[in-house]
């Protein structure tokens, strides 16, 4: 995606580049102003991340609420991390507005891999535990004063643009309507998590996971970190593994029945509304790695 392309309407209205960056460096951080500054290729929506020299990335949010996501990383990362088994982002700073651009935004350590989305995962198997054991422990880290992660609610708040996306995405043969709507309808009548709010990462996708000679070394973009509902942490099941390797993941992951069917539904829920949302060139990775979690959850389902 270009720097310059927006994949939303309420983006803000500056094309965020090279040189914005540099300035911005070179006003809050002069010890930094003769660091190479480079584009990081990413096929992610939120946020516009360039490399700082060889060992800082920065990362600019590219629509209003991102400064909030930008806060939530930088307080609590470095109260999470210690507890983690794998690598997350380490901040080092936090710009304020500035040069024309209005949010805040961070600096972190740079980490080295690719994600899996660009470099699938060859050791499937160990990535299904290592990850499961990610989310695992992150729940069970002492939850209290987290911020409440956008999905970590009920899924059901999305029926509206759910039932749309089955609508026109069944009306043009991509899935099956019938079966979709099963599949929604049941996860709609799912119990709703009741006991104290967990923390979740909450976008647990391809594109948010790094691996190295195809072996998972870290997790990144902790953007919908928060606390609720863990089930949307499950989603990493079918967006990713399929069913040679779910089950591993299930229960590295310490997942019940019903959480892992919440889970199944954010699955359901994601792939739906990325696939209708971003085909037709708008985004085709999003499309693709959403198409791919709507495949998985329904043979799942109606396995």
């Amino acid at each position: 995606m270009s720097p310059s392309a927006k994949m939303h309407a309420d983006e803000l209205d500056i094309d965020i580049d090279t040189e914005l960056v540099r300035r911005l460096i070179a006003e809050q951080f002069p010890e930094w102003t003769e660091l190479a500054v480079t584009r990081v290729a990413s096929a992610g929506t939120d946020n516009a991340m360039y490399r700082l020299g060889e060992d800082m990335v920065v990362r600019l949010p590219r629509l209003p609420g991102g400064a909030r996501q930008i806060e939530t990383e930088q307080r609590w990362l470095p109260r999470l991390a210690p507890e983690l088994p794998l690598a997350v982002p380490v901040p080092l700073a936090m710009g304020e507005p500035g040069r024309g651009y209005e949010l805040r935004w961070g600096v972190y350590r740079w980490l080295d891999g690719d994600n899996t989305y660009d470099a699938p995962l060859t050791e499937l198997t160990d990535a299904a535990v290592e990850l499961g054991r990610f989310v695992a422990t992150l729940r069970r880290v002492d939850a209290v004063g987290g911020p409440v992660s956008f999905r970590g609610g009920p899924v059901g708040a999305q029926d509206v643009d759910v039932r749309k996306a089955i609508e026109d995405l069944g009306a043009d043969g991509t899935h099956d309507p019938a079966l979709a709507t099963a599949a929604w309808k049941h996860t709609l009548s799912l119990p709703q998590w009741e006991a104290a709010p967990v923390w979740l990462h909450g976008d647990l996708l391809p594109g948010n996971l790094l691996a190295t000679a195809g072996r998972l070394t870290a997790v990144i973009d902790f953007g919908a970190l928060g606390v609720g509902d863990p089930a949307a942490d499950a989603l990493p099941a079918w967006a990713l593994f399929s069913s040679g390797t779910r089950e591993v993941f299930r229960e590295a992951g310490e997942f019940d029945e019903v959480v892992w069917e919440r889970g199944r539904g954010w699955a359901l829920c994601f792939g739906l509304t990325a696939e209708h949302y971003y085909r037709g060139g708008r985004n085709p990775v999003l499309a693709e790695v959403g198409h791919r979690a709507v495949e998985e959850a329904l043979a799942d389902f109606g396995a």
